[in-house]
């Protein structure tokens, strides 16, 4: 069994431990995922994200230099057991060396403040994918999720729905963001729609001409939040040639009413995989887990786990072929399609 993983935010937690006067590192920590853990799960490759929060974590170009100096600092500490990836050679490069791959991504398009220049300085730091949005509007686009917006959500039953199950169909990618498009698929920089709003997800489609995925994203017809992604979305992503990857979020599988505890089942991850692949077909599914940007994921709760997955999905109907598929092949013909 091999892995490859689309999102984790395991580097903004270290950076966040840090700032707090806890010291964890990247080969062993008691989150969600470490590098000792992935070597034991056979993990292929894993995408690391430099998430930065907008009003939060100050400046964003500031923050996302700050956590792209720690993601170095890991990786050099730790070059017996990882290396980066830049093109799709060093995948099989590490892989002969016995070494996990780590892919770095970014996570709030905002951090280049619409600045061309920044999202190529990003490449040249070695950055390979970009999610657009998270869940404010920046220059690019805006979220379905809109932090603002959703402020009151928690008051209600009838507010959360309100929130979690409005898309924004009107607000798509700016002129800007179709610009950055362009540039994206030049350079070799994979876009993630990823909380973009549905109208951002097909002016993508329409302003791109390769392969572009949902890192971290479920169905929405298993789960009505909206930030998962419909089926006519996951047929576009299909046509593609793209890639989604099944989130581990709790409350993007399964709803359950506001207040009650939502500790997270592998049946419900098996229910949106089996609706994926239905609807897309076996190439457009892969693993976008989110770990440790989520709550913990009662039967899934860390990289130790994915052994429990691929058995509850056997369990469920797929094939060894089909599932090394969702488990690292759909995402490997990604990358070898796109990285240049």
């Amino acid at each position: 069994m091999k892995v490859i993983d689309m999102h984790c935010d395991t580097i903004s937690r270290l950076f966040n431990l840090r700032v707090e006067g806890k010291e964890e590192t990247l080969r062993e920590n008691t989150g969600h995922l470490d590098l000792l853990r992935m070597k034991q799960g056979e993990y292929l490759l894993q995408n690391f994200a430099l998430f930065v929060e907008l009003d939060r974590d100050g400046d964003p170009w500031e923050r996302v230099r700050r956590l792209y100096e720690l993601y170095r600092e890991e990786l050099g500490k730790n070059s017996d057991l990882i290396a980066p990836v830049l093109r799709f050679s060093d995948i099989e490069r590490n892989r002969a060396e016995g070494k996990l791959s780590a892919m770095l991504t970014v996570e709030e398009g905002a951090v280049c403040g619409g600045d061309m220049k920044r999202l190529r300085r990003l490449y040249d730091m070695g950055v390979r994918m970009l999610t657009l949005t998270w869940n404010f509007p920046n220059e690019l686009g805006s979220p379905n999720f809109d932090r603002e917006l959703g402020k009151h959500a928690g008051e209600s039953q009838r507010a959360f729905e309100a929130y979690f199950h409005t898309a924004n169909e009107r607000d798509g990618l700016t002129e800007k963001g179709r610009e950055f498009m362009a540039e994206m698929e030049r350079l070799g920089m994979i876009p993630d729609v990823s909380h973009l709003s549905d109208a951002g997800f097909y002016d993508v489609l329409e302003a791109t001409k390769k392969p572009f995925v949902a890192s971290h994203s479920d169905a929405r017809a298993v789960c009505p939040c909206v930030r998962n992604i419909t089926d006519d979305m996951i047929r576009k992503l299909a046509e593609r040639g793209g890639v989604m990857g099944l989130n581990y979020c709790a409350d993007f599988l399964e709803e359950v009413p506001l207040g009650q505890r939502n500790p997270g089942t592998v049946a419900a991850v098996v229910r949106h995989a089996k609706h994926i692949t239905d609807v897309g077909g076996i190439e457009v599914l892969g693993l976008g887990s989110d770990f440790d940007g989520i709550d913990t994921h009662e039967e899934l709760p860390g990289v130790q786990s994915m052994e429990k997955l691929w058995n509850a999905l056997k369990k469920a109907g797929f094939t060894e072929g089909q599932l090394e598929k969702i488990f690292y092949g759909n995402v490997l013909r990604v990358y070898r399609d796109t990285l240049n």
